[in-house]
């Protein structure tokens, strides 16, 4: 590899990509200790598990214990061909996620009664907040008022303050279930169903009064409750949103979860996120592909409705198969269960003198007890229960599907209630009660859902095994081969890595659980906070953002933040350069900035000269310059110093985005080179899995003057990040430390690797990009290089000239590839008609030599349409991919053998992967919009 890209060493080739000026040297002393083995790893990793104190936890607020099938846990969480998986974007080879995807869509739109649901969202609350920004869009109310339910989940409202300073929405908060009035005027109106409190009430007039003001209503549900309670679409909601954690999914200290929205019929244009639609193939046959508003958030930018990184595939899987496994009627018979049991709790409190707030309730009660909710919750903690501290006269609890007879009498006994009967008793108590007791018949639900035949078709563990085997073998994810995606770090996600995850002591720990019982998770992320900020040169590092979109955002709003706390409310203005990710703009927006672009010179760097002259423009305005280093188009700009000290002395904050830290990592730091804040992607440098599109993790770094104003939360067990630096800013997500379950991969992926391994990563990445660059340069220009002709972690090969030379395009490439056995690299970005590839350190030389052999007999194929051998309408190329179905036929037709299609190079012969299904019409899809299960006719 060394001898094709002409350098002696692997050191002496990266130090010749990275510029001298940014350069640092290997650290004497680090924060990261030495790497350990596999077996040393997870030794540390159960010792600081089994610091975590072990507890029931019924705090309830959105997160609830829940029993995960052991076929969903196996074949799905801990499976690869899931967890490895990337965004559908190439839905010819996506066909099972995008199944389970349009399951899941179908799931919401059944059980909230409303039209469309897209393919999940980060989290409850950063769903209401996209609610909210949705009616702002569709109302016709010029009012900039935003009514909230009292009743609300306080993580839901502080996101919801937060984000609503951001773009100028004021905040109304009203006791609505107490009939307070609305104001005259309103663009939308939030309602929780059922309320924190665990409130069970009508909401029907209150929608209808907002809708008279010119408002749209966005109804928070819980889904459980959903089988048994009245759906939001029937009371008159125009949107629900929430989450479907407790829909088998652990709870994890706060995630990774998938939350839901869904909109009635009109609004499908609004959707922020991913949807999937049904389309057709080449054969007229029913295939799924993402919508059309999806495509449309990459193109549009700064005005693009959403962050298109809003999703939580794997964890959307999840809960979709936990429906599929229970159906309709298991759904149901867990709902009513719940209900008995807080139903018997309430009663049984009752009975010994306690006060319950609400008489109307599903799976949460408060109660009164002045003076003494600190000594009930202690006595609750010492038989292992956490309860919610709602004040000094209120305690929460909240029951769900693993709550026992004898967790209720616990409970009971925490609250002064004598010791418990016999067990058969206590059983034959909490069965007997009646569910929803007191909630009104109007309120109850009587209509069917969750009618589909996937719904009832796969109920044994023998049937679900084999579906989730069909729907994995339609997909191409890391475990078949190399996904050479640019921009993207599809890199290992090792074993021993992705080990911790489903142990209990790190899975079933409720977000807000008291501090004292979660020592473990703490030190985890303390450490792991800390070797970030170490890599990164910056000093002070939140894990909250549960995406790389939210950790955009919340980096701008440090630095809006920091803006205004210095009195400079003016600086709004942020500068990004032509070449960045679609994410870059969608973030500056939703932070409350105007963007204004910078062009980029004919070596794909920062125009220097526009930059100078837009700084000069917008000097008294100037807030944040957001920049990708290495470059968006995998190059190390040699001027970056320059770039970064232009933007300061003018006054303005430098955002680095992290997508391309890969390409850095022991090498330089992006607090070195002039940033003061940045997100990282653990989906991609830190060695968690894209799962299909989700889960992804996104912590904010930032220098000590912006430290204060990263992301703060309500119920934060600790109040400062390592370092001991307190915050300010308020949350970008629903859980203090966001999606905590998976950090553990990235915790241990730095403790092997060390600093010197972290290091090597880095080479090593470098010189697979280089490799592939240098083996391919001759058969497709390699467009942007370095001063020193290298490129840095990926490379952007330039099909322009093929297609104009032969007429074969982008498209034809990457679904011949798929014939090759391998996923496309990325495509049209930042450049149309290129492809962007990034081989990561994980890939070894054959699959590298493999990736470069399908490239040149592609060009070699292509060549042959441009001779005349085959026609242009009727070739290898624009026909792929080719499904075994489509040459297992008696009329071939084409002028090219059938061998040629399927195996163009002998080594596929005895390991192919088939797609399922033939080149899908996108226009036609999008014409025909269809967004839940079709029939099962449809595939007759």
């Amino acid at each position: 590899m060394l001898a094709a890209v002409g350098h002696d060493s692997v050191e002496a080739l990266v130090k010749a990509a990275v510029p001298a000026s940014i350069h640092v040297a290997e650290r004497a002393t680090s924060d990261i200790p030495p790497a350990a083995s596999e077996a040393e790893a997870l030794a540390e990793l159960r010792e600081l598990a089994s610091a975590n104190r072990p507890a029931r936890p019924m705090i309830g607020l959105g997160y609830y214990d829940t029993f995960t099938p052991s076929v969903i846990t196996r074949n799905v969480l801990e499976n690869p061909s899931w967890y490895t998986a990337y965004t559908p974007y190439q839905p010819e080879i996506s066909q099972g996620r995008l199944e389970a995807l349009i399951t899941f869509q179908t799931m919401v739109t059944d059980l909230t009664g409303l039209a469309t649901a897209n393919a999940s969202m980060l989290d409850e609350s950063t769903a209401v907040a996209e609610g909210m920004l949705l009616a702002r869009r569709a109302s016709k109310s010029r009012s900039d008022v935003f009514v909230v339910d009292a009743d609300a989940l306080p993580q839901t409202k502080a996101v919801l303050r937060q984000r609503a300073a951001a773009v100028g929405i004021t905040l109304v908060e009203l006791a609505l279930a107490d009939g307070a009035a609305l104001p005259e005027e309103l663009f939308g109106l939030f309602v929780q169903y059922p309320g924190a409190s665990g409130r069970v009430w009508d909401p029907t007039g209150v929608i209808d009064a907002a809708h008279v003001a010119g408002g749209l209503s966005v109804v928070a549900a819980d889904l459980l409750a959903l089988t048994l309670l009245r759906s939001p679409g029937s009371l008159g909601a125009d949107v629900a949103v929430g989450t479907t954690q407790r829909f088998g999914v652990p709870m994890g200290f706060g995630g990774p979860h998938a939350g839901y929205m869904a909109v009635r019929q009109g609004l499908e244009r609004q959707l922020p996120g991913r949807l999937v639609g049904v389309s057709q193939d080449a054969d007229g046959q029913p295939a799924y592909r993402l919508a059309l508003q999806t495509r449309e958030q990459h193109i549009r930018r700064e005005k693009a409705t959403s962050n298109i990184c809003t999703a939580q595939v794997l964890l959307a899987v999840m809960a979709a198969m936990y429906a599929v496994y229970h159906g309709p009627d298991g759904l149901r018979a867990i709902a009513v269960d719940v209900a008995r049991k807080a139903e018997a709790l309430a009663q049984r409190l009752r009975d010994y003198g306690q006060s319950v707030h609400h008489d109307a309730f599903f799976d949460t009660i408060r109660v009164t007890v002045p003076g003494l909710a600190r000594t009930v919750i202690d006595r609750a903690r010492s038989k292992g229960y956490q309860l919610f501290w709602a004040d000094e006269a209120t305690v929460g609890i909240s029951v769900d599907e693993t709550t026992t007879a004898d967790d209720l009498a616990a409970i009971a006994w925490a609250f002064g209630a004598p010791e418990a009967d016999e067990h058969g008793d206590r059983q034959v108590e909490w069965e007997q009660a009646e569910p929803l007791a007191q909630v009104a018949a109007s309120l109850r639900r009587d209509d069917e859902y969750l009618t589909h035949p996937v719904f009832h078709t796969h109920r044994s563990e023998t049937a679900m095994m084999r579906y989730l085997k069909q729907l994995a073998d339609r997909d191409y994810a890391l475990d078949r081969g190399m996904i050479p995606l640019g921009s993207c770090t599809m890199k290992l996600n090792a074993a021993t890595e992705m080990a911790a995850v489903s142990w209990p002591e790190f899975a079933r720990v409720h977000p807000f659980a008291p501090e004292a019982d979660v020592h473990g998770y703490l030190a985890m992320i303390e450490q792991l906070e800390t070797w970030l900020a170490e890599v990164t040169g910056y000093d002070s590092v939140s894990l909250q953002p549960n995406a790389g979109s939210q950790g955009e955002l919340a980096g701008l709003l440090a630095i809006r933040g920091y803006h205004r706390a210095n009195g400079d409310e003016a600086r709004t203005v942020c500068l990004i350069p032509s070449s960045a990710h679609g994410t870059n703009a969608a973030s500056a927006v939703l932070a409350g900035m105007r963007v204004v672009v910078v062009a980029c010179d004919d070596a794909g760097n920062v125009d220097l000269d526009d930059l100078r002259a837009k700084i000069a423009a917008h000097a008294e305005t100037l807030a944040a310059l957001m920049i990708t280093y290495p470059s968006t188009h995998g190059v190390y700009e040699q001027d970056v110093v320059q770039i970064t000290q232009a933007v300061h002395d003018a006054g303005g904050q430098v955002y680095v985005d992290g997508a391309n830290l890969n390409a850095l990592l022991g090498y330089a730091r992006f607090g070195d080179l002039g940033g003061d804040v940045s997100h990282l992607n653990l989906h991609k440098t830190f060695a968690i899995p894209h799962g299909g599109g989700g889960p992804g993790i996104g912590p904010v770094a930032a220098k000590a003057h912006l430290a204060p104003y990263l992301p703060s939360h309500p119920l934060a067990q600790r109040a400062d990040h390592a370092g001991g630096v307190r915050f300010e800013g308020g949350p970008v997500s629903a859980a203090p430390y966001g999606s905590a379950g998976i950090l553990p991969i990235s915790w241990a992926y730095v403790r092997m690797m060390g600093a010197a391994g972290l290091r090597d990563a880095t080479a090593a990445a470098v010189l697979s990009a280089n490799y592939l660059a240098a083996r391919l340069r001759e058969h497709f220009p390699v467009l942007y290089t370095g001063a020193s002709g290298l490129v840095a972690h990926e490379c952007i090969l330039d099909l322009r000239p093929l297609r104009e030379q032969t007429g074969i395009t982008v498209d034809d490439v990457a679904k011949r590839l798929i014939d090759y056995g391998f996923h496309a690299p990325t495509m049209s970005f930042p450049v149309a008609g290129t492809l962007m590839v990034e081989p990561t350190e994980s890939e070894d030389i054959d699959e590298l030599d493999r990736f470069i052999e399908a490239m040149i007999a592609i060009k070699a194929e292509a060549s042959a349409v441009a001779a005349g051998e085959w026609p242009a309408d009727d070739n290898p190329l624009v026909n792929a991919p080719h499904t075994a179905a489509s040459v297992a036929t008696d009329s071939w037709t084409h002028p090219y053998p059938r061998e040629l299609a399927v195996y163009p190079v002998a080594s596929l012969v005895r390991a192919k992967y088939w797609p399922p299904v033939r080149r899908i019409d996108q226009a036609w899809g999008d014409r025909h919009l269809v967004c839940a299960c079709p029939p099962i006719e449809a595939f007759a």
